[in-house]
């Protein structure tokens, strides 16, 4: 019987009324979130198996406006959102299986051209990234320009197919259900009638749409190359009610109150929803980083937050040729191969935590599974408390995980980094005002390719990842990491001593979505990325991987804001 892998971030504290003092602890410093105006996949995400994307462009704002009234009531809350999956989870508690409650969801959210239609204020909007777009900005972030995967080509977001100024999200727990929302949307796009019964136009167009879903066994829970996805998430301060105790993300660490998971350490709300504090990167220390509040410039803005899209195809045979491939050469195991370049192994264990072989325990146990650091000693078994199938291990030297493994890229944790702080004592501080929270879901049908027996597909299959991620500062958080960290190959700058080649610390780029920094017309795509092994004396030894192909390649996407129930209403008048 294949393993029950489930992934959810953050959890929400157990229904109100309900005494679990050790995972609602008193948080009256933290503010508490207007949750009835704040969309639902923000802070309380969605996590359904299906899911479909509607994008639009505004041809006629006017009539598009009274079309915008009459989907505000369809709009699913973070109250909604979150009193489900309170629900949902302790009915799956009590039976052991899911299935029994489901919902269909909807989000709105616009683009900087989508919104300048609508109202006059739209230049008051401050993150330039977000008014430029993500085509104008594809460039800057090393996706191809000459090469499978420039913005011109793109199937939605780019210049040579149409204006995207909407994007839909519907989610659902069955693709029946699913199918009928869409089918709504779609006739209502269509014609509609107003509050008067008069039959209208929506003054919108269909641009692109496409489905996405959770994936069937054995990649359940995971993405096209085979891993786990959506492991490390961070955890949010505030209250989703009056109540003190009434946290978003509940306090599963005793030892550290500052962390939601162990591992999850959490952050102040205008990190992802406008109008909250947020991360203060100035402070000495994690626990005091309680900043300003932010806005997005706009007064409206508020409860809002920003939506980076991303349609990324996964090459999953050549990818597994490559794992493959270099496991003959280095004579270990496809999946060791594929652990160092992503420094997960394909159950979500971390390479920090169980170094040589997977861990099916250690990767879906929620209380261990991201319970590391990078830097420092291991530390001790606390006694059992964390659940531990391995103890919690730190890896300074990037032996267990190298310093170009894709989790450690994205979030490199206590690392001291460009831009993640020059003091390691502070690196977390400052790392921690770049997080993201990923909405991701794949698309397309799964690959008859795997590490062990790589196959290409008989004819050409679209496959990829949905990514979708909230944040209030597109510049300083999904670009950030996107150019100071994935596609930086000096990127851990207390590098430790021993590894050298030709008296550098060789790192190199995220061997998953890194691109190569030569990225101008004519220039090929190779990139390098160097792994650390232990030689048949247990001593380290640094090998050189390179390849001349991306196995995940840009084809669509857009800068996108994400209004409030109360803005989007202000929009449609």
């Amino acid at each position: 019987m294949t393993q029950q892998i489930i992934r959810e971030a953050p959890t929400p504290p157990p229904l109100a009324g309900q005494q679990v003092s050790e995972l609602r602890p008193s948080a009256s410093d933290e503010p508490v979130l207007r949750v009835n105006n704040i969309q639902g996949n923000i802070l309380g995400g969605f996590h359904k198996d299906f899911q479909t994307l509607i994008f639009l462009e505004i041809e006629n704002p006017a009539a598009f406006k009274q079309w915008l009234e009459t989907q505000i009531n369809f709009i699913a809350t973070a109250s909604e959102v979150i009193a489900f999956n309170r629900i949902f989870k302790e009915a799956r508690k009590r039976r052991g299986y899911e299935g029994t409650v489901k919902a269909t969801w909807v989000n709105i959210a616009f683009s900087f051209e989508g919104l300048k239609k609508l109202t006059n204020d739209a230049d008051a909007f401050t993150d330039e990234a977000f008014k430029a777009g993500l085509a104008a900005r594809a460039a800057q972030l090393n996706d191809p320009v000459d090469a499978n995967g420039k913005p011109i080509g793109w199937v939605v977001g780019g210049p040579d197919n149409g204006k995207v100024d909407v994007v839909f999200i519907v989610a659902s727990d069955e693709r029946a259900d699913l199918l009928a929302e869409v089918s709504r949307i779609l006739e209502s796009i269509v014609t509609f009638k107003d509050e008067q019964g008069n039959v209208k136009s929506s003054g919108a167009k269909i641009v692109f749409r496409e489905e996405g879903g959770n994936l069937p066994p054995p990649l359940t829970g995971g993405e096209h190359f085979g891993n786990q996805d959506g492991i490390s998430q961070p955890g949010i301060r505030g209250r989703v009610s009056n109540d003190p105790t009434d946290v978003l993300t509940p306090r599963n660490n005793p030892e550290n109150p500052n962390q939601g998971k162990p591992g999850q350490d959490l952050l102040w709300p205008g990190e992802f929803v406008f109008g909250y504090e947020g991360q203060n990167e100035d402070a000495l220390k994690l626990e005091d980083s309680k900043g300003e509040v932010v806005s997005a410039g706009p007064s409206w803005a508020d409860d809002g937050s920003y939506l980076v899209f991303r349609r990324l195809r996964q090459d999953v045979f050549n990818f597994h040729k490559f794992l493959k491939d270099t496991a003959v050469a280095l004579n270990t195991q496809p999946a060791k191969v594929s652990a160092k370049l992503v420094g997960r192994w394909p159950s979500g264990a971390p390479t920090v935590r169980t170094p040589e072989k997977d861990n099916l325990s250690l990767g879906s146990n929620d209380l261990a599974n991201n319970d590391f650091e990078f830097n420092g000693e291991d530390a001790p078994d606390k006694n059992g408390f964390k659940n531990d199938v391995v103890p919690p291990s730190k890896d300074a030297t990037g032996l267990r995980c190298p310093f170009i493994a894709h989790t450690r890229k994205t979030y490199p944790r206590d690392d001291k980094t460009p831009g993640g702080g020059q003091d390691i004592d502070r690196s977390e501080v400052t790392t921690q005002t770049h997080r993201l929270l990923r909405r991701g879901i794949p698309y397309g049908p799964i690959s008859p390719s795997t590490p062990d027996n790589p196959q290409p597909d008989p004819n050409f299959v679209d496959r990829g990842l949905h990514f979708l991620a909230y944040q209030t500062s597109i510049e300083e958080q999904f670009e950030f990491v996107t150019k100071f960290w994935s596609n930086n190959e000096n990127f851990s700058q207390q590098a430790a001593t021993g590894h050298e080649v030709n008296g550098k610390l060789p790192l190199g780029h995220d061997p998953i979505i890194g691109q190569s920094k030569n990225n101008k017309p004519g220039d090929d795509r190779t990139r390098k990325f160097f792994i650390h092994l232990e030689d048949n004396e247990g001593k380290p030894q640094t090998k050189e991987l390179s390849t001349p192909q991306d196995w995940v390649i840009p084809t669509g996407g857009g800068y996108f804001f994400a209004p409030s129930i109360s803005a989007l209403h202000k929009l449609s008048k």
